[in-house]
């Protein structure tokens, strides 16, 4: 028996699921009328534990509005599952905190980003029930900070900057332009961003031109990524050098790993390297020289005027 006005609201759709199409009509959406029904379970407590970690969780005050808890996500790759989990964080951070929450999504891969900031909407198509709508920061919207000027206004933006377009042709500028500026911050500033940018870029190509920016702009600097830069050059050194003496294998190597920064951000920045420019390239064991045409790759419009007052047989 009913026995209260909130029951008689909900157990009449158990008596008369058809009566669900009847009241979508007349609420002006279209809804065919139910083949079969099967009364559900109403207890939507959860069975047991099931483990569910957002990647950084903030409460964020304001001086104008409410406070807002932002779930931060770092989105490599896309995932048809993840947008149910998004929609699941939101409403369990609202619950269980009675704030508004907001999904802020990192991406490296521009395709994952277009696809992460696209409206995912719940429920039947005659009327979703739900809307997910994250921000979204990736290579496609975040600026391109190649200017050490405008990277020293921000350099909290200017080293998402360069973690978020990893895999852009600009990489090398943007890079070169933060380890200009870190050159004059204090190590409690410059070791964060530093370490920050070398997980940044994992094992991206561009890791290896960090590492090398690290060592000669900043060669004082003392880190797991500033020894793993000199390991590796030692490493090269004594696989090449072995028949011709440990010291000048390890040059030899370091020699190598520089030109190879070079071709590198030539490539990433469409510059044509013709086969002679190459060849001087790699041929060359000064690392001095090296050193100076990796800054000129940074910026240099053609191979021309990397070489630009050198002579010819170095």
């Amino acid at each position: 028996m009913v026995s209260s006005p909130h029951e008689a609201m909900h157990r009449i759709f158990q008596d008369h699921p058809d009566l669900f199409s009847g009241v979508s009509k007349v609420l002006g959406v279209d809804f065919a009328p139910p083949t079969s029904v099967t009364l559900m379970p109403t207890d939507l407590t959860e069975d047991r534990p099931l483990e569910r970690r957002v990647d950084t969780l903030l409460r964020l005050e304001t001086e104008d509005d409410e406070p807002i808890l932002l779930a931060v996500e770092a989105q490599g790759k896309k995932d048809p599952d993840k947008p149910a989990s998004w929609a699941y964080y939101a409403s369990y951070l609202l619950t269980k905190y009675r704030l508004q929450p907001m999904l802020l999504v990192i991406c490296q891969d521009p395709a994952t980003a277009v696809w992460a900031e696209q409206p995912v909407k719940f429920g039947p198509r005659q009327w979703p029930l739900l809307t997910l709508s994250p921000l979204v920061a990736g290579p496609h919207n975040m600026p391109l900070i190649t200017d050490p000027t405008e990277a020293r206004k921000d350099l909290a933006l200017a080293t998402l900057s360069a973690i978020t377009h990893a895999k852009s042709p600009e990489i090398g500028t943007i890079l070169k332009a933060v380890t200009t500026v870190l050159r004059d911050e204090p190590d409690a500033v410059k070791n964060p961003v530093i370490e920050f940018i070398s997980r940044g870029l994992g094992k991206l190509p561009a890791a290896a031109l960090w590492r090398n920016l690290v060592a000669v702009d900043l060669s004082f600097y003392k880190s797991p990524i500033f020894e793993e830069a000199r390991d590796q050059g030692r490493a090269q050194g004594l696989a090449q050098g072995r028949e011709e003496g440990r010291e000048e294998g390890q040059a030899q190597g370091q020699a190598q790993g520089r030109a190879e920064d070079i071709l590198f951000v030539l490539e990433r920045r469409g510059i044509d390297v013709p086969d002679e420019a190459r060849t001087r390239i790699t041929v060359c064991d000064d690392l001095d020289i090296l050193r100076r045409w990796l800054d000129r790759s940074l910026t240099a419009l053609s191979t021309d005027e990397i070489f630009a007052n050198e002579s010819h047989g170095v």
